[in-house]
């Protein structure tokens, strides 16, 4: 993949340390940055570079991080950190209580996809923070409130990323520059991923067990078919409403989707039926993901390969 070989090589997020029990070591001399997923945490590497020490709460891909509770090691190290970065949105409030000391620095992604998008006066986007509440059914008769998920928003990405450089350049100014650098490379190949997987599902239909890639599937231009009361239920790990699934299987058995994406994190047995039955169908399977998976070098390349799988699937 072009993108991948010639951006996510020097540009490759060196993989997060992991989370322990012990607290940031405080000799290293290194910005100790902890954040609530390794996904987050990989974007403020990206843009520190070997000037940070990141730490993520979260960073098992088989784990679901709504269910996640924090422990007393946590506490310390978000205590220790200089930085703490989480997603916000409802999406990791154990994280947000973590954070004891209004000394610390910290960077909330979801306020800022709202910022993002209101700085964008030719957006479809809400331009008010209190109008995502009150949006109006789109043509697939979906609500659409705000959606949580803002790491698959590639704005928001960039949004967090020039946020991180803001605040480790307050850290240590003497490496501003460094971190401006880092992050101008970074936001140019969110910019590349934009320009691949805007408007590759014009005209094309898609379903998805759980609405993860939300935004992502936006940027394509796809009709999203998914029946809202399955989709609820999934996210809010309650039984599927029989009509609901039933349309939902109709769907895939049908082929009135062109691609059926897959939350592997949050797999049930009902996902699981419904990814078997559309492969029978002929109806490709993307798969996505709440945090980074095992064998990725970081956001890049990670979100490289899903608009990659994405794209082609849509191309189908």
């Amino acid at each position: 993949m072009t993108l991948r070989n010639a951006l996510v090589g020097t540009l490759a997020v060196v993989s997060l340390a992991s989370c322990g029990t012990t607290t940031p070591s405080s000799d290293s001399g290194k910005i100790q940055v902890v954040a609530s997923t390794n996904v987050w945490g990989s974007v403020v590497k990206a843009v520190g570079g070997d000037e940070v020490e990141v730490k993520a709460l979260l960073d098992d891909p088989s784990a679901d991080p709504h269910s996640y509770e924090s422990k007393p090691a946590d506490a310390a190290l978000v205590k220790d950190a200089k930085l703490v970065v989480f997603n916000g949105g409802g999406y990791d409030d154990f994280f947000a209580k973590l954070i004891t000391s209004d000394a610390t620095k910290k960077i909330e992604a979801f306020p800022l996809r709202e910022h993002d998008h209101a700085a964008e006066p030719t957006s479809a986007e809400p331009t008010s923070a209190a109008a995502p509440t009150s949006e109006a059914p789109d043509a697939d008769g979906h609500d659409h409130a705000e959606n949580e998920h803002v790491w698959y928003d590639l704005h928001t990405v960039r949004a967090v990323a020039e946020a991180a450089a803001n605040e480790l350049g307050a850290l240590a100014p003497d490496k501003k520059t460094t971190f401006e650098s880092n992050t101008q490379k970074f936001t140019a190949a969110l910019e590349d991923l934009e320009k691949k997987i805007a408007g590759a599902g014009t005209g094309k239909k898609v379903a998805a067990t759980e609405p993860i890639a939300h935004y992502l599937l936006d940027e394509t231009g796809a009709t999203d078919a998914t029946p809202e009361a399955f989709s609820k239920a999934v996210e809010e790990e309650s039984d599927v409403p029989a009509a609901a699934l039933a349309s939902m299987n109709q769907l895939v058995e049908g082929k009135q989707v062109n691609v059926l994406v897959n939350n592997t994190q949050t797999e049930n047995n009902v996902t699981k039926q419904l990814v078997e039955k559309a492969r029978k169908a002929g109806v490709p399977v993307v798969e996505v993901t709440e945090t980074l998976p095992a064998g990725v070098t970081g956001y890049l390349d990670w979100m490289s390969k899903q608009v990659d799988a994405l794209s082609q699937a849509l191309k189908a």
